[in-house]
């Protein structure tokens, strides 16, 4: 399954001499040249540059950033990663609006929903946004789509992970460009129609996962895809936050491991510090999965915001982008002024993993450690090869 080899001394991300983590070879690492099959997503670009650093890949989240920001903070990541292997992710749903016009959605939101929204405003003493919301400053619709892959395609990222939707004419577009699609699967289906899509790697998604998630849990998933997969390589996802997770992984067919909660307590994603407490304190049962958010499916910290969506008076979410246009200034303005008990996160059911606060080189070399120790711990149970 997995080969085992050590390598000489190189350097850590601060350039200080250092032994890298043994190599874990797979077959999806020589697509990138890889030491580990790690993945990790963030909306951090240190994080995902200091991933990459370690020896896997750091893939940055840049669905709710402009254009021209994609443009920037890719040069940045590819500035901090060096000449390591760095990826982006993109949403691209289908049937968004055409043009990018906040004020035309926001005049198509219910009455209902609006007085909701103003109720919660006043319950919690939440102060007018200081700015438009990350949900509301620009409508996600196609115009803005076709600008992001246009900044996408322009920089030199190795990895485009498609979170929802894969654009037909955008994925040969990067492979054109010598760039390697990577496709969020959170079924069976899902993955057979990201292969005839042209996906060269899936990501199996598990229903523990953060975020946008689908209903079927990640132990149950991954075999699944593996064998709809056929010669693609696919990653574990949902749930992966320790070595014993990516050895599980392995175990059921993937080549390696979708990380994405795992980093959200290290120093270099820096969350707001009552986010990091909550994070903490929280175990499995504290996350729960509502459409509040964006209008799809995501499973977020259980907070006051949740639980108010989901009282028996509550409006019904509104569907993608009309739910962004509902709650974006709102959502900005809990984080902005500090409404604790409204404040929340999009994390999976490992949050229960994280208890403290560490560099990723740290958390990554770890996660290494335990995934060898794990599989050398499986071999000695068989009694190895017999």
């Amino acid at each position: 399954m997995e080969t085992i080899r050590s390598e000489p001394p190189g350097t850590t991300g601060s350039g200080m001499s250092a032994s890298p983590a043994p190599a874990i070879d797979t077959p999806v690492c020589a697509l990138f040249g890889l030491r580990q099959p790690i993945f990790a997503f963030s909306h951090s670009i240190p994080v995902a540059a200091a991933v990459s650093r370690c020896g896997g890949l750091g893939t940055y989240g840049a669905t709710r950033r402009t254009p021209q920001e994609i443009r920037d903070e890719l040069a940045e990541l590819r500035r901090l990663a060096g000449d390591t292997p760095i990826g982006v992710n993109l949403v691209l749903p289908p049937g968004m609006p055409e043009d990018d016009d906040p004020e035309a959605i926001e005049r198509e939101l219910p009455e209902r929903h609006k007085a909701f929204v103003r109720g919660l405003y006043e319950k919690y003493g939440v102060p007018p946004p200081k700015r438009r919301g990350m949900r509301t400053r620009f409508l996600r619709s196609n115009e803005i789509a076709r600008g992001q892959m246009d900044a996408v395609l322009e920089s030199d990222v190795d990895l485009v992970a498609c979170g929802i939707g894969m654009p037909a004419d955008f994925v040969e577009r990067c492979k054109r460009r010598g760039k390697r699609i990577v496709a969020l699967c959170g079924s069976p289906k899902h993955a057979r129609r990201a292969i005839d899509s042209g996906a060269d790697l899936l990501v199996a998604q598990g229903h523990d996962s953060a975020a946008h998630t689908g209903p079927i849990g990640t132990f149950s998933l991954v075999p699944q895809v593996v064998e709809a997969a056929g010669d693609v390589p696919v990653l574990a996802a949902g749930g992966v936050m320790t070595g014993r997770h990516v050895a599980a992984g392995l175990a059921l067919g993937a080549q390696g491991a979708w990380t994405g909660s795992l980093w959200l307590a290290t120093e270099e994603y820096a969350i707001h510090p009552l986010l990091l407490k909550k994070l903490i304190a929280a175990g499995s049962d504290d996350t729960v999965v509502t459409r509040s958010e964006s209008g799809k499916t995501f499973r977020q910290l259980r907070s006051a915001w949740s639980e108010e969506w989901s009282a028996p008076d509550a409006p019904r979410p509104l569907a993608m982008p009309h739910q962004d246009m509902l709650v974006g200034d709102l959502l900005g303005a809990i984080d902005d002024h500090e409404i604790e008990p409204l404040m929340h996160y999009a994390v999976g059911q490992g949050v229960a993993w994280i208890r403290e606060r560490r560099p990723v080189a740290e958390v990554y070399a770890q996660l290494v450690t335990q995934t060898l120790a794990a599989l050398a711990a499986v071999t000695a149970l068989t009694g190895g090869a017999r």
